[in-house]
């Protein structure tokens, strides 16, 4: 039987490293830039319809630039790999998470305030970007941004190892909840340094994105979906 390559981009401890950003980044929001979750858009999105109902315009657009900005950052995470899927230096997915550093290193010198608005819209830019084109672990559809997704398929998983004693379905439950578990310890560990650095916490996210770069050049490039 032919082995089956699978690009690192797939691999359990990148997305490990992955979650482990996106819950530094929820906490870090929350705790230092205004009490939001910038990760994921649906919050902003009832809160948009909330305020329409309302006849509140201002709160309208608030709540939809970081909607806008998620979606910009799909169709510049697509253009990546459009442009650069066939580039034989770097992955193309290594190009977005260069990008995702310089754009975590610029909101690291925002003050914390009343600028905080750009670094939320800006950090759901990058969280739009990694979710988009970080999409599997060991071939199965994970989000490392995000939790409620991973905890369905990992309760699903579970739940046809014990009813039915699926081996192939406990070992990728076991994969989701290792995803969730590095999401929530992210968020331990941010909550915990954001409390100590404040906005300059966000550059721990960095070092972690570098490893996640730097072990990319390990993996296959076979794999170009």
């Amino acid at each position: 039987m032919k082995a089956k390559t699978r690009q690192m981009s797939e691999s359990l401890r990148l997305g490990v490293l992955l979650a482990i950003v996106g819950g530094f980044l929820e906490a870090y929001t929350f705790f230092c830039r205004g009490g939001v979750f910038a990760n994921c858009q649906t919050g902003n999105l009832v809160m948009f319809a909330l305020s329409a109902a309302d006849g509140n315009g201002a709160d309208m657009i608030l709540y939809l630039i970081p909607v806008i900005a998620f979606i910009v950052g799909i169709f510049l995470a697509e253009w990546v790999k459009q442009i650069f899927r066939l580039y034989e230096k770097l992955h193309w997915r290594q190009i977005i998470i260069l990008f995702e550093i310089f754009c975590l290193a610029v909101t690291a010198f925002i003050p914390e305030g009343n600028l905080d608005v750009i670094v939320t819209t800006v950090i759901a830019f990058v969280c739009s970007m990694q979710v988009e084109s970080f999409r599997k672990v060991r071939g199965n559809a994970f989000a490392t941004t995000m939790c409620t997704g991973n905890l369905r398929s990992a309760s699903e998983n579970l739940y046809h190892w014990i009813a039915g004693g699926d081996k192939e379905a406990k070992k990728k439950g076991q994969h989701y909840l290792t995803i969730v578990g590095s999401f929530m310890m992210g968020a331990v560990v941010g909550a915990a340094l954001t409390h100590v650095f404040a906005e300059k916490a966000v550059l721990f996210c960095c070092i972690i994105l570098f490893v996640t770069f730097m072990l990319m050049f390990y993996g296959t490039r076979q794999e170009m979906k």
